[in-house]
Order: structure tokens, then sequence, then C-alpha cells
């Protein structure tokens, strides 16, 4: 792994590449399962409120994630390119600057989406939903608007600790956000007499305590005494960079979020639909939550790799490639296995149904490859940011899952008649198609090159290979 020295220096070096990796993935699963858990737990309570509270609330969560959650997490991606590189070069004044653009940035992005929210209950009812349904789902997302400004803020502060490898504050905070949102969802859902418009303004307090928490501790840390710059009209000049990193990294994440959300709606349209599309939001839910874990390998990786191209040390970025991979693959081979293993019982954790546990047993093969997949993509796609790549992945995702997934879903589904096994099928496909291509650019990459390239951009200077100037 180290050119020039010996075996054992090579694999100890390696070794610890892959310790360092996993000291960053592991807590990070934690930190980004506590923000996935707080939208499930409050519709979790909404659903002791009956049917209509809950339909309305599932669609209003499921649309403020496909049309702004999901938009504002692939733009604050960005920053794992631009934050990891210039962390690496000891750029720690343009780091710090580049945290405020990215909060200015993503806030005003923030507009245009707030005005969809304002009329999702319009929309639904246009696009012939249940008005009642629709009517409570506009009321929900209105209310949600102000967890969509913190959403924004609280990304840019996870990327500014994250990069640093700053883990605690992270952990820290989450586990107490977390923690006050049990207790402060139950008493707005059950106790406020708002139902489930309590918990809307529930989330917002939530993810809006996470960012003083964190906001905090960035004022007046001493670990953060490097990259602590005072607010300054400077922000605005790194506006038009952030927006050519932050706009690719949204198509990458976005294109293919909403391929998944896509599955869905189209499981809507097959026979028997109650059960089609039960079960396969069952498959989606314990792969999303699974994917925690690949997601935090990738943005290990993405630190990692960042910090070390932007330091003129490609050969760190090649180890680190190696390493993150072989956790993604140890990952994937151990969680397939238990999801596999576990097939006859999958389906009683989400339903009582017969019917529907005896599909999710069908699906677990699936399931698992589904699962292989995710975790080696994950990783790639951290690879990719850490790099600048969001463009190509943009261009992946979009080939993968529009041109080669969803056509293949929608002849597996509804011409050869498989139904909900063929769509989802048909998304492995993508899945596949993705994780080749990634794979592709990934092994084919001149790590001297790339190295070359984020010293330039930081510096706007040019490098000769040995990273001195020309």
């Amino acid at each position: 792994m180290e050119e020039g020295g010996s075996g054992i220096i090579r694999w100890r070096v390696f070794g610890e590449e892959v310790k360092r990796v996993g000291y960053l993935a592991g807590p990070m699963i934690g930190v980004i399962l506590s923000q996935y858990f707080l939208q499930i737990i409050s519709m979790v309570m909404v659903g002791r409120l009956g049917k209509l509270a809950l339909s309305s609330t599932a669609i209003a969560i499921s649309l403020c994630n496909v049309s702004g959650f999901s938009v504002i997490f692939g733009m604050s991606c960005a920053l794992e390119t631009q934050c990891g590189q210039a962390y690496g070069a000891q750029q720690y004044r343009k780091f710090g600057v580049q945290i405020y653009t990215a909060i200015v940035s993503l806030t005003l992005a923030c507009l245009p989406l707030t005005l969809l929210w304002v009329y999702l209950g319009k929309l639904l009812i246009i696009l012939g939903q249940d008005p009642l349904i629709s009517q409570e789902a506009g009321k929900f997302a209105l209310c949600m608007v102000p967890a969509l400004f913190a959403y924004a803020t609280l990304q840019s502060l996870v990327r500014f600790f994250f990069m640093q490898s700053l883990i605690s504050p992270l952990v820290i905070s989450s586990s107490i956000t977390l923690c006050f949102h049990v207790a402060f969802s139950w008493l707005m859902v059950f106790k406020s007499g708002l139902g489930n418009i309590g918990a809307a303004f529930s989330i917002s307090t939530s993810y809006w305590l996470n960012v003083i928490l964190l906001g905090l501790y960035m004022k007046f840390s001493t670990q953060c005494e490097k990259t602590r710059v005072p607010i300054s009209m400077e922000l605005f000049h790194g506006i038009g960079e952030f927006i050519r990193y932050a706009i690719p990294s949204a198509g990458m994440i976005c294109l293919e979020w909403w391929s998944f959300e896509l599955i869905i709606l189209l499981s809507g349209l097959l026979p028997n639909p109650e059960l089609e599309t039960s079960v396969l939001s069952i498959c989606l839910n314990i792969t999303t939550t699974i994917y925690t874990i690949a997601e935090s390998i990738g943005s290990a990786a993405s630190t990692r790799i960042s910090n070390a191209l932007g330091a003129g040390n490609p050969q760190s970025a090649r180890v680190c490639v190696y390493a993150a991979m072989i956790l993604a693959a140890s990952d994937a081979i151990l969680v397939s296995s238990i999801i596999f293993a576990c097939r006859q019982i999958l389906g009683y954790v989400f339903s009582n149904e017969q019917d529907v546990a005896d599909y999710v047993t069908d699906m677990v093969p699936l399931l698992s490859l589904s699962v292989i997949l995710d975790s080696l993509y994950g990783t790639l796609s951290g690879i990719a940011r850490g790099c600048g790549w969001q463009h190509l992945g943009a261009y992946v995702n979009l080939g993968a899952y529009y041109g080669f997934g969803i056509p293949t879903a929608a002849i597996l589904g509804f011409w050869i008649l498989l139904g909900g096994k063929g769509l989802w099928i048909g998304i492995l496909t993508g899945s596949f198609c993705q994780t080749v291509m990634l794979s592709l650019i990934t092994t084919s990459t001149n790590w001297e090159e790339q190295a070359i390239k984020a010293r330039e951009r930081i510096f706007q200077r040019s490098f000769s290979v040995e990273g001195g100037l020309i």
C-alpha cells in the first residue's frame, strides 16, 4: 500500500487507514440514524391518532423529503469536496468562510422549496388525491417549513465538524436532540391538542435545537479555534463556486432518491395495490435504514480522501479508497447475511398480516442483493464527493436509474407481470449499473492528477506532480 516500503509496512499503513475510516464511520451511523428517527418517531405517535392523521402525515413527510430535504441534503454534500480539501490544505479561514457561504446559499435555496410546500395541499388535490387527506397533508407541510430552514443550517454545521474529524460534538448533540424529541413530540401530539400538526412543530423544534447545540459548540469550543472565523461579506464571494458543486451534488443524490419513490408510486398501479405498496414500502424502509451504514462509510471516505487530496498526498487518498471498499464489502456480506437469515420473521416486524409477511419473505433474496449494492455504491458515492466528481455521479445516476432501472422495472412489473418483484428487480438493475460505472471511474483514477487539481482549485495556482509550484 506504500511504494518503496516492505510488505509489513504497507499492510500496517493499510490497517491504520481502515481504523481511521472506521473511527469516523462508526459514530456517524448513530448521528445519521438519530436525525432520520426524528420523523419516524413523530409518525409513529401520529399513527395512534387514526387513519386520516397517519395517511396525511405519511404523504406530507414523504413529499417533504422528496421535494425539500433531499435537495438540501444533496446540495450540502458539495461541502465534502470544498471544505474537506481546504482543511487538508490547511486553509482554515477558507474552510470557515465556505461554511457560512453554504448556510446562506442553502437558506436561499429553501425559498422556492417553501413556496412548493405552501401549495402542497392544492397540488395533491389537482393530482387527484383525496381532498380531506390533501388538506391535512398541506397543513402539515406548511408547519414543516421551519424544519427545512433548520435542516439547511444543520447540514452545513454537520459538515463543519465532520470534515475536521470532530465526531464527539455530533454524537452528543444528536443524542440530546433525540431524547428531547421523544418527550417533546409526545407532548405536542397528545397533550397540546394540536394532533399531527404538533408532530410537525416538534420536528422543526428538534432540528433547531440541534442547530443551536452545534452552533454553541462551534462558537465556544477550543477545538474549533482554527476554523472559526468572523462572519463577513467575504462569504458572498464563494456562492458561485458553491453552486457549481451543489447543483450536480443535489442531482447525484436526488436522482437516486426519487427513483425509489417512483417505484413506490408505480406499485400503486399494480393489481392488489395495497399489498404491493405496503410490501415495497417495507422493503424501502429496511434498505433506507441499513443504508445509513454505507452512507457513514462513504462520508468517512469522503473526509479522508478530500483531506488527503487537499494536502497534496495522493498516496493516502489511494489507500483510503482500498480501506473504505474493504469496510463496505464487509458490511455488505455481514448485513445481507443477517437479513437473509431473518427472512422468515422480518415481515412480522412491520405487519401482522399473513400475506404481507409472506410477501416480504419472498422479497428478502432481492433485498439482500440491494443491501450489497447499496453498501458498495454508498462508499463509492463518498469517494466521488471527496474528489469533486458530483457531476459524474449525476450522469451515472441519470443513466443507471432512468435509462436502465425504471424502464426495466416497468417492463418486468407490468408487461411480464412480475408485480412488485419485477419493480424491485428493475431498481436493482439500476443499482448494479450505477455501482459498475462508479467502480470503473474510481479504478481508472489518476490520484496524482486529482491531488494537483485539488490544490490548484484551493490556491488558484498551478502545481507540478511533485506538489511544487510551476
